[in-house]
């Protein structure tokens, strides 16, 4: 259908963390989105993985992921599997063993009629763990089953792209992962480098073998927080993401809003430069030039940028705040060209004279594409300590590559950020950080959470403490956490995530 579908991800304000479980479905044609009622949903998550496949009338596959309490003193690393039937509308957990452990920021991806997933992270309050297994879950025999390519392949990481060629083999490129230098010192390391996962028939069972690439062509500046999808031509394309330079004391992130696509077929990088919308005068006064530059992007494909230049947007929230962001433009000159000829145009109408629109760079962002056309929804900046969720939208043609169309304008409203300041009565509470058991203010307003949940678990009762809540309503929160967590997690730990999602729940019904 001419539809995206958007399941769980989180939310932080700069106090508290909130995270989903909802479903929303983007109509494409009537360009709205709808909230899916859908009962007995995955518990809520973030940074997990979702791949739609056709089998079945249509199916969702969700693996993995985190949950976090609203304090950030609790998170647990998931490693359930979950599919929504998109013909009944139902969602099922699939308990099927020898799967991946538990872990986030990995990345699944369809390959011929299995689900392959690759890397990841777990992290704990003592360690953290960087991962560069693989796995393929198969869609008919509905089994895990864990690869052991040959050759050498990535180094442990998360957060990279991941894409699958028309052969049935993988594409991995960058991520990020960092380790233990000593102490309370940690280095992170941003991947640059590209690997093929190819499948080798042989008899009944496929051989996978790894193998490093060299592409040619340029290159995607360094960078994490990069979001990736799969376009027309045979190639992939990533999104945005966020460089981080780290000084004594501090990070600060360059942010992103730039396309790059990798055609498989070639092997080689190149920029996704927009032509800018072109008006009958410019048509005319062309004639039959553009045809020799060709249709499909090939000029593009050869122009190498000339040198990175900074430029500065401000944008204002709602509560005055003056928020600055820089945006690397990696070819200037072909910018200032487009422009001037543009400028040249009297009369060419606004559309061509005008400032071109385009998403405010981030991280993060979910991208999907369908029917040729890209779409960007939301993702995360930071100006400062003040970190931005986002909620728009944005589509461009990728086969024409001429212009950004906001189809949803990013909320000022949505900008809320609490200062530390703006804590409650406790006072000693650090940013993004909880007071343990200590109850948080009921004035925190949460007006977009899920009401849904209350008609599934206990609800709260009138003015009831969560002191009063959490020993009435235990034995509900530890089954729950043990289901999901599996008989193998050990019970301090499924007590913690139940009291966690407890307090989660208990917080939102206020």
């Amino acid at each position: 259908k001419d539809e995206l579908i958007l399941f769980g991800g989180e939310y932080f304000n700069g106090q508290k963390t909130f995270l989903y479980n909802e479903l929303y479905v983007y109509s494409i044609r009537k360009n709205s989105w709808t909230k899916a009622d859908i009962p007995n949903p995955p518990p809520r998550r973030c940074a997990h993985q979702a791949v739609a496949v056709p089998q079945a009338g249509g199916q969702l596959w969700v693996f993995g992921g985190e949950f976090g309490s609203p304090d950030g003193e609790q998170f647990y690393h998931y490693r359930d599997l979950w599919v929504l039937h998109l013909a009944t509308k139902t969602w099922e957990q699939i308990r099927a063993p020898g799967g991946p452990s538990g872990r986030s920021g990995h990345r699944m991806v369809p390959c011929k009629r299995q689900l392959i997933v690759f890397g990841g992270f777990h992290e704990s309050a003592r360690d953290y763990i960087y991962y560069n297994d693989v796995y393929a879950f198969n869609l008919d025999t509905f089994t895990w089953t864990k690869l052991v390519p040959s050759g050498i392949g990535p180094a442990p990481r998360s957060g990279c792209q991941m894409a699958t060629t028309p052969e049935g083999n993988v594409i991995i490129y960058g991520g990020y992962s960092k380790q233990r230098i000593k102490k309370d010192v940690d280095k992170g390391t941003l991947h640059t480098d590209l690997f093929l996962l190819k499948a080798e028939v042989s008899g009944k069972n496929d051989k996978w073998a790894w193998t490093r690439l060299s592409p040619s062509g340029v290159k995607p500046t360094p960078r994490s927080g990069f979001s990736a999808a799969i376009g027309p031509n045979n190639r992939s394309l990533l999104f945005g993401g966020v460089h981080d330079e780290e000084e004594e004391e501090s990070i600060e992130g360059d942010f992103f809003n730039d396309v790059y696509f990798y055609d498989m077929a070639k092997n080689r990088w190149f920029p996704g430069q927009l032509k800018g919308p072109k008006s009958e005068k410019r048509k005319r006064r062309r004639g039959k030039k553009e045809a020799a530059e060709g249709a499909e992007g090939e000029e593009a494909e050869s122009q190498l940028p000339r040198g990175p230049v900074e430029i500065v947007k401000e944008v204002v929230a709602e509560d005055g705040t003056v928020m600055t962001i820089k945006q690397v433009i990696s070819d200037p000159e072909a910018e200032e060209e487009r422009s001037e000829s543009e400028e040249e145009e009297d009369g060419a109408g606004d559309e061509a004279s005008g400032q071109q629109v385009e998403p405010c760079p981030r991280s993060n962002a979910m991208l999907a594409v369908k029917h040729g056309v890209l779409y960007v929804y939301g993702g995360m900046f930071e100006v400062g300590d003040r970190q931005f969720t986002l909620n728009d939208l944005y589509s461009v043609d990728l086969h024409k590559m001429e212009e950004w169309k906001v189809l949803v304008e990013m909320d000022p409203k949505t900008q809320e950020w609490l200062e530390e300041s703006e804590s409650d009565e406790a006072g000693d509470e650090v940013e993004g950080a909880g007071g343990g058991e200590e109850e948080e203010e009921e004035g925190s307003d949460d007006e977009s959470e899920d009401e849904e949940e209350e008609k599934q678990h206990p609800s709260v009762q009138p003015e009831e403490k969560y002191l009063d809540y959490i020993p009435r309503t235990e034995p509900y929160w530890i089954q729950l956490a043990r289901r999901n967590m599996g008989s193998d997690a050990k019970e301090k730990k499924v007590a913690k995530v139940a009291h966690a999602m407890a307090k989660a729940f208990y917080e939102e019904s206020l």
